[in-house]
């Protein structure tokens, strides 16, 4: 199994994108990619523009290899949608080159899930359904791909039992390793992380707690390394670790208080980790001619 992390927090905007080639099926996994619009009430830098821009001919380049789609859920950081988006580098034509001729396994769009979301899988379906080659409502359901096992989760919550930002399917794929991408279960849910630990994967893919919130977020931290904790313990599993927990710029901490440290995107691919987002500030600041020191290099 081959694994290429194409987008997330660490490599500068919000995604959690995933390319990977099983027994020869190439699958791409929550092919979107975003910007906060506003944080610290401040819109994106032009660095992080560059970086979005960057990452969307990244996805573009691997869509045109995938054979299969999966999407988790219908947040704009996780599917491109088919409208011209200046904080999702979106257009109808992105979005084209990505579903047609794909078989698609996408997170059902009746059921589980939320007002927001379920006007989102309509708009998509609409445009997507007379260029894929196939759709498949894959909440709760196994696939055999040549040999290659495609199995996805329930629906589960988005973040915390009860979340307002409704639910998302996880994906095993399984061709002798086993990998899972678990994504936007913010390690807070108990249904999320038995079903991860069930599966005993030998890769993990997820996102942290969005302890970037504060008050909003309260107790998350806590819950995340204790749930995380607990998946490693009793998997063994290696543990890729990205996405909201990144937006907080003490996340490094948060890997500290695991009893396996994970890698980022970035540590993944063995680059420096460009948590642009958390800087926000700081890329204002230096747009404007002002010193002013990162952990990190811009270019």
């Amino acid at each position: 199994m081959r694994i290429i992390p194409l987008a997330s927090e660490s490599l500068g905007v919000r995604s959690l994108a995933v390319f990977v080639e099983a027994l020869g099926v190439k699958i791409l996994i929550d092919p979107g990619v975003a910007l906060g619009p506003r944080r610290y009430g401040l819109p994106p830098a032009k660095v992080e523009i560059e970086a979005l821009q960057k990452m969307r001919r990244k996805i573009q380049a691997y869509a045109k290899k995938a054979d299969v789609v999966t999407i988790s859920h219908y947040h704009y950081d996780h599917h491109t949608p088919f409208f011209e988006g200046l904080y999702e580098s979106s257009s109808r034509e992105y979005a084209r080159e990505i579903y047609s001729g794909k078989h698609l396994f996408i997170k059902h769009p009746k059921e589980n899930i939320n007002f927001s979301q379920r006007k989102r899988a309509w708009a998509f379906l609409k445009n997507a359904e007379p260029i894929a080659k196939k759709i498949e409502f894959a909440d709760g359901r196994s696939f055999d791909l040549g040999g290659l096992k495609l199995e996805f989760s329930p629906a589960v919550p988005h973040g915390s039992e009860g979340s307002k930002l409704g639910f998302v399917v996880m994906v095993l794929i399984d061709d002798g390793s086993r990998l899972i991408h678990a994504s936007d279960i913010q390690l807070l849910n108990r249904k999320a992380v038995e079903w991860i630990i069930e599966k005993v994967p030998d890769i993990l893919i997820t996102g942290g707690p969005p302890t970037y919130l504060g008050k909003r977020a309260a107790g998350s931290w806590e819950t995340g390394v204790k749930n995380l904790n607990e998946i490693i313990r009793e998997t063994g599993a290696e543990v890729v670790l990205d996405h909201h927990i990144v937006r907080d710029r003490d996340y490094p901490k948060f890997f500290d208080e695991l009893e396996k440290r994970p890698k980022t995107f970035a540590g993944f691919l063995k680059v420096e980790d460009r948590p642009l987002e958390a800087y926000r500030r700081e890329l204002h600041k230096i747009e404007k001619g002002e010193e002013v020191e990162l952990p990190f290099r811009l270019r």
